[in-house]
């Protein structure tokens, strides 16, 4: 394949929303065995309030809801296995139509399945899932709800109309969750009908799935191409033969596998198995950890046999390997819905606060919130739970959820927006000030983030000095996007007051900053910020994969100087650190506006014994250049290899 940007992936004139630059070439080995994998294959809607949605939400024929169905507004709809497939189907469709390419709105849904059986062989039910939609099972269990038929994302076409240029490099913000899918293609073409098509990139994740019937497909080889994709995340879930395709990087873990087909630059397995071995590194490139050091899996709604709702919060593990659902209900403890306060967009953060130290739990449905005083998480084991991606955003400089220095805290399913106006941080964790960690050991209940995704600008500039702040022991952030966004609407891309430049206008210097100890992440994505992406400050932290690309925007080698050193690197762990691991990290460099401009390191650590990096890799894109892959170890990548990672096997070396 050229080692030159096709023409094709530039961004149309007449389109707001720009592909993001290609992390491509390595596609063109994957494509070469696309064949052989995909050959290998493993044997009426009911809205749940009675509120009109809203004017730019699909129209969704119901039946009455259901008395026990709670109030979960008019963006959550609840399918009963009784109602016509024809009718879920069509209620599925209008929502797709809807946000397939509405990246940058502000429409959120949320699809809930009681449990029961979706589709027949006659009549499968084909569910295409678009941005800011999550579709999740209401069983205590994935297998008590099937769909027969196909949940899937396909690829974005940007180009010629919509039928060229077709990628799936943006398809951010959708979730998939605590079901079992049949795959049954019947009606679709032969392409089509080869496997069940994930084609995703960043703020996606797959939890609680049993997948059989046919191969799960992370890229979209059916369309016309180029068909890139980067990202992902499968947690707690059995899968069935997985092609990989054209994704750059990929986090698995605690789940079964029957096989995987490639691995591009960064495949990376925790607590899997069936997991690839490692061996042979980085030919391919798989980085495989037989066990999960820290790990606690998502809370789910679910509706019991009485057809009450309730709230699974999952336990913490250690060590742990496979699914948590093997031998019956997920360990954890369950807490009724009843003990929820129900908040919808519009609700004030004083009446938030208020049930919230009462000692009630925090359900955000689906909507844009916008925050002008901070959510204060106080109590310990509290549960913070977004539906449908329920986006909170910064307003007036305000810091919009801050969790005290208290063990068990659980926050997931929530997007946190930066506002025009500067915040100190869009997510704090433990005093700022405080003893930065909580009053006693907490390492067997952590406070946890799970699929809680960030943004500075994208739908509008945004400002903040750091994203995620962690400054509490114990805590686990298992699967988060992190993004200082790239591209975004018009009005983004033109900036505040006609200024273009918006390396001065969207700004935020960190994405995570981690003062606490005993600190573990879990798929950790991390983009795009002004100095270091992450800076990790506390002991005995813990990495499983990192995947990063550094900003594309800096104008000039100067505005992009750490003191005397030629830029700032993607991962930074503190000078005074003695112990820390990270697992499977890629640092990625693409100085589109100037492409003369160096970076000096990727990763930039300690040089102690206690501080060790395992599988970490730089790529270039197709611009600038990045010096080493860790403290001057690593060959340079630049445009004369563009695409081709630069390895480090381990540092220090063994």
């Amino acid at each position: 394949m050229s080692q030159q940007v096709p023409h094709a992936l530039r961004a149309p004139t007449t389109r707001p929303r720009s592909p993001r630059p290609v992390r491509w070439l390595a596609a063109a080995a994957a494509l070469a065995t696309l064949g052989a994998a995909a050959a290998t294959t493993t044997a009426s809607a009911a809205p749940v309030a009675a509120a009109p949605a809203p004017a730019s939400a699909p129209t969704v024929s119901a039946a009455p809801a259901a008395p026990s169905t709670p109030a979960l507004g008019p963006s959550v709809t609840v399918f009963d296995p009784s109602m016509p497939v024809a009718q879920i189907q069509a209620s599925l469709d209008k929502a797709w139509t809807a946000q397939v390419d509405n990246e940058m709105g502000s429409e959120r849904y949320a699809f809930l399945f009681k449990p029961g059986t979706y589709g027949t062989a006659a009549q499968p039910l084909q569910v295409k899932v678009g941005y800011y939609t999550e579709v999740a099972g209401l069983g205590a269990s994935p297998t008590d709800v099937v769909i027969n038929g196909k949940v899937e994302a396909y690829n974005r076409c940007l180009g010629d109309g919509g039928t060229s240029n077709c990628i799936a490099l943006n398809n951010f913000w959708r979730t998939l969750s605590n079901l079992s899918i049949k795959v049954d293609a019947t009606g679709q073409d032969g392409c089509r009908a080869s496997a069940n098509f994930w084609a995703v990139s960043q703020a996606v994740s797959m939890r609680r799935l049993d997948v059989s019937g046919a191969n799960l497909s992370l890229m979209d080889y059916c369309t016309a191409g180029p068909q890139y994709a980067s990202g992902g995340f499968i947690a707690d879930s059995r899968m069935p033969f997985v092609i990989n395709g054209s994704q750059q990087q990929w986090l698995t873990r605690n789940s079964e596998l029957t096989g995987w087909s490639n691995a591009v630059w960064n495949a990376t397995f925790s607590g899997v198995v069936g997991a690839p071995s490692e061996e042979g590194f980085p030919n391919p490139a798989y980085t495989t950890l037989d066990k999960t050091p820290v790990s606690r899996e998502k809370p789910f709604v679910f509706v019991d046999a009485q057809g009450r709702y309730a709230v699974r919060v999952p336990s913490a593990q250690r060590d742990s390997r496979g699914i948590s659902w093997a031998n019956g209900l997920t360990a954890g403890r369950t807490i009724p819905l009843s003990d929820f306060y129900v908040a919808r967009p519009g609700a004030s953060e004083q009446e938030i606060n208020t049930q919230l130290a009462r000692g009630r739990h925090l359900l955000l449905t689906p909507g844009v919130y916008d925050v002008d005083r901070t959510i204060e998480v106080k109590r310990a084991d509290t549960v913070v739970l977004g539906l449908g991606h329920a986006t909170l955003t910064s307003a007036r400089g305000a810091v919009p959820v801050e969790v005290k220095d208290v063990p068990g805290v659980v926050v997931a399913g929530v997007t946190i927006d930066a506002g025009t106006v500067e915040s100190p941080a869009l997510l704090r964790i433990g005093s700022k000030n405080g003893n930065n960690g909580t009053a006693k050991d907490a390492s067997s209940n952590p406070t946890t983030l799970s699929d809680v995704y960030f943004r500075v600008g994208g739908p509008h500039i945004g400002r903040t000095k750091v994203a995620l702040e962690v400054n509490s022991d114990d805590v686990l952030i298992d699967h988060t996007w992190v993004w200082r966004a790239d591209h975004g609407t018009e009005g983004f891309t033109r900036g505040v007051n006609g200024d273009t430049d918006r390396w001065r206008t969207n700004t935020a210097a960190n994405g995570v900053v981690v003062n606490g100890d005993d600190v573990t992440a879990t798929g950790f994505f991390v983009e795009h910020f002004q100095e270091h992406n992450v800076i990790w400050n506390g002991e005995r932290g813990t990495t499983v994969f990192f995947q990063n690309e550094l900003p594309y925007d800096p104008p000039t080698q100067a505005d992009w100087m750490d003191g005397t050193k030629l830029g700032w690197s993607a991962y930074k762990v503190g000078d005074r650190v003695k112990q820390h691991r990270l697992f499977a990290g890629g640092a990625y460099v693409f100085n589109q506006n100037n492409p003369s401009i160096h970076t000096e390191n990727g990763f930039e650590v300690p040089r102690t014994p206690g501080v060790t990096l395992h599988h970490v890799l730089t790529v270039n894109l197709g611009a600038g250049t990045l010096d080493h892959v860790v403290n001057g170890v690593g060959g340079a990548v630049d445009t004369t290899r563009v695409g081709v990672p630069e390895y480090v096997v381990d540092y220090p070396a063994k």
